[in-house]
């Protein structure tokens, strides 16, 4: 997917200004900066959910994770999955609520769910949603540490065994380098930043490769809030 030239303005306030971008295939970037940096709206073009001008090519089928779980209240656990899938597809469940953690739990209602539990069903969903591209919006931000950790696994994990196309958004550099490919840095709604993380996640938890350093140093430069 590219982005060429994309501007979005509310009224008189210009927040995405002339953002030209290539979105990796099979690759996950990260996007920082900021707050009103312009991320949530770039995410926003990226899913059609906002118009604007400027052309956004190969555009796809999207699946969105949110930092909020956003689980049906009404729906167990196993009900949330099947509300996204065909019922030719149900038969995918078991086996990805095994893989999240959530073994026979497929009957709960979310109420009766820890946070780390309704996040691991978001995941699970956002997953299993038919889509070409998934974009993720600070989805490990409320976290403790030691869930956080868990969680940033349990995407990679996934994302190995899919290849997904992953767009995500986060004031996190330290997850930025340990999930993604790329971080890219707004500033202003321009990019002013692209930096590439070598390896494939997961990546040591405990590690802080030099671009980790670069990043801190870019935002810091700035004005951002890293």
């Amino acid at each position: 997917m590219k982005l060429l030239g994309v501007t979005k303005k509310y009224g008189d306030k210009t927040v995405l200004c002339g953002v030209s971008l290539e979105i990796g295939e099979g690759k996950i970037t990260a996007v920082l900066g900021e707050s009103g940096a312009g991320k949530t709206t770039l995410l926003n073009v990226l899913s059609g959910m906002t118009a604007y001008e400027g052309t956004v090519e190969g555009r796809t089928a999207v699946s969105y994770l949110f930092q909020d779980a956003k689980l049906l209240p009404h729906l167990t656990v196993e009900g949330n999955l099947k509300f996204v899938l065909p019922k030719s597809e149900w038969g995918k469940i078991g086996g990805m609520l095994e893989r999240v953690g959530l073994k026979g739990r497929g009957r709960d209602l979310p109420k009766t769910l820890s946070g780390g539990e309704r996040q691991r069903v978001a995941i699970a969903r956002a997953f299993l949603y038919p889509h070409g591209l998934l974009l993720m919006d600070e989805p490990f931000s409320s976290l403790d540490l030691a869930l956080k950790k868990s969680l940033i696994a349990l995407v990679a994990s996934l994302w190995r065994e899919k290849g997904e196309t992953v767009v995500f958004v986060t004031h996190d550099v330290h997850e930025a380098v340990l999930l993604a490919h790329r971080a890219v840095v707004l500033r202003g709604g321009s990019v002013v930043g692209d930096l590439p993380v070598e390896g494939d996640p997961p990546r040591d938890f405990f590690s802080h490769p030099p671009v980790e350093d670069a990043l801190v140093r870019l935002l810091m430069a700035h004005g951002g809030e890293e």
